[in-house]
């Protein structure tokens, strides 16, 4: 049986050049692995989610000449969510979290990428709680030895990374780990290619997958597999002149923008190997040209 690789943007602004060249990766890893290639559109962020960038989404995919083999939408799941949740608050490693942003910057340490090191103060609180909180997951202090196929070994402990971290934020919307995790658990997601941006995340998402995993072992309401790691690669971002990487937040020009201005899909192709790497020019491609490309470097 084939292994499933995952596409899986966020619908909070339309496809950028990084979306594209991820997109590009994720397809040449299906290419040289056999893989079979499942569009997730992650739209756990409700309250920046739209729907004109989830049509937007595929459109941009059909317009380049993407295929893709099944497709999911991440809200049609949140009730399962909630399932998971209840589990692991029953089994106690779950708990209420009422510090602010500005507490939990002037509370905790930070790590040299910037990043608040939770030290559990509020491990104890009991639920239900009034007013504003989020919810954590209690995470198990062991370190997590992973490798990635281009960047090699690591050995990380998610507690001295971030320590406990939120499963749903202070607004009631579940959160990246929590979604992807339980996702790419029930989907039956065997390898991840996806930015480095998001190496830092691997480590607890293998934790929270295997808790996950282990504590709804066997529940005929939560009908999961045991946990299986992925094969993990990341690969490298293309940055702007400062050195930060795209993003939308970061107001990144979008495809459809290029499409507007005359640009075809080989242009671009092209123009997003050049920045990559992958050519010395930024000749005009075909999808599958850009995927063989990228294909005979992994």
């Amino acid at each position: 049986m084939p292994g499933i690789i995952r596409f899986a943007p966020s619908p909070t602004g339309f496809l950028h050049e990084g979306h594209l060249l991820s997109a590009l990766y994720v397809c040449a890893a299906a290419k040289k692995w056999d893989l079979k290639i499942h569009l997730r559109i992650e739209d756990h962020d409700q309250g920046r989610a739209r729907k004109e960038y989830i049509d937007g989404i595929r459109e941009d995919l059909a317009w380049f000449g993407f295929k893709y083999d099944s497709e999911s939408i991440q809200s049609s799941h949140f009730d399962f969510f909630q399932k998971v949740l209840d589990k692991l608050t029953a089994k106690g490693l779950v708990y209420p979290c009422t510090c602010s942003r500005k507490q939990l910057q002037s509370e905790n340490p930070v790590s040299e990428t910037g990043e608040v090191i939770y030290q559990g103060k509020c491990r104890t609180q009991a639920a239900p709680c009034s007013g504003p909180h989020s919810l954590r997951v209690v995470i198990p202090d062991k370190v997590i030895n992973w490798h990635d196929e281009r960047l090699g070994d690591f050995a990380e402990n998610p507690k001295n990374q971030c320590g406990d971290f939120p499963i749903r934020d202070r607004d009631g919307f579940w959160t990246y780990q929590f979604a992807v995790c339980i996702d790419d658990l029930a989907e039956g997601i065997t390898h991840i290619v996806r930015g480095e941006d998001i190496r830092n995340s691997t480590a607890r998402q293998i934790a929270l997958s295997q808790l996950i995993a282990d504590t709804c072992q066997g529940d005929p309401d939560v009908p999961l597999p045991p946990y299986t790691r992925p094969l993990y690669l990341h690969h490298p971002l293309i940055v702007d002149s400062s050195g930060k990487k795209l993003s939308k937040r970061e107001h990144a020009y979008s495809l459809r923008q290029d499409k507007d201005r005359g640009k075809s899909p080989q242009e671009l192709l092209g123009q997003i190997l050049y920045k990559a790497g992958f050519l010395s020019d930024n000749t005009p491609t075909t999808l599958e040209q850009a995927i063989a490309t990228i294909a005979g470097r992994l």
